[in-house]
């Protein structure tokens, strides 16, 4: 076994639980450090599979809530709702990343291309962080289908490395009237089915191809990204509510011009 691949994956489970709920692409950031690193995963699945580390956090912290929207589901219709909201926002982006699977997978191999995604993301979000749009939502469990659905919408562009899914939805969302806060939490929501369905579907597609050695170093990923998910997810909500998301549009943006000139002075 490879303990020097091992160390590779822990550092890289640990960048996916820090970045996947922030709004700076997790997916972005493996890409870049696992090609700087040198670090080759069979298929492109590690950067998939380590991201369930990351849902089984988000599922801890908010179990309590989650179990309470199911056991109101027969009685109450706000429970209903918001279960079909986060549906309907899921289903754009799973459709479309099913039918484009193996192009989005090849575009894993072009970290330049992932750099570009940072760096104008980055701008994106700073610009609209400092819109002043009137508020119409602050509760993410209250969203309407049909804003859940233009929120999922705005989640396909996601589908490029770099983009960010969480940014992606956030930059919707705050697009449409949520608060920061909402905003942030109902991405949160989202990534359940989200990040569970490219799980799924990526390990129905790439199962065959994994060896004993592939699992090990998945499963070190996996847990590194739990454990560090769960300490950004506890914090991101008090600090968005202050702050915004003008840090991560700089962190974004730092990242890509750091990773174009990498890139071109390394190869």
């Amino acid at each position: 076994m490879d303990i020097a691949n091992l160390g590779k994956a822990l550092f890289l489970g640990l960048v996916e639980g820090g970045t996947e709920f922030i709004p700076v692409s997790s997916t972005g950031h493996l890409i870049l450090i696992g090609h700087f690193l040198g670090f080759q995963s069979t298929g492109k699945t590690f950067e998939v599979l380590i991201q369930l580390g990351a849902i089984l956090a988000i599922m801890l912290v908010y179990f309590t809530r989650l179990l309470g929207v199911v056991l109101c589901l027969p009685t109450d219709a706000w429970a209903r709702r918001f279960v079909v909201s986060v549906l309907v926002a899921f289903l754009p982006a799973a459709i479309l990343g099913a039918l484009l699977h193996s192009r989005i997978k090849a575009l894993f191999e072009r970290p330049d291309l992932v750099c570009v995604a940072l760096i104008l993301g980055g701008i994106v979000l700073l610009v609209v962080d400092r819109l002043k749009i009137e508020e119409k939502e602050d509760n993410a469990f209250r969203f309407s289908p049909w804003l859940a659905l233009r929120i999922g919408i705005c989640q396909c562009a996601a589908l490029f490395p770099g983009v960010s899914r969480s940014g992606a939805t956030i930059v919707g969302a705050l697009l449409m009237g949520a608060s920061k806060r909402s905003a942030a939490e109902f991405s949160f929501f989202l990534a359940m089915p989200t990040m569970a369905g490219a799980f799924a579907y990526d390990l129905y597609k790439n199962h065959k191809l994994l060896d004993f050695s592939d699992v090990t170093v998945i499963g070190v990923g996996f847990v590194a990204a739990f454990i560090s998910g769960l300490f950004v997810v506890r914090f991101l909500l008090d600090y968005v509510s202050r702050h915004g998301f003008t840090l991560f549009a700089v962190w974004r943006i730092v990242v890509g011009v750091a990773g174009l000139a990498g890139l071109y002075a390394l190869g």
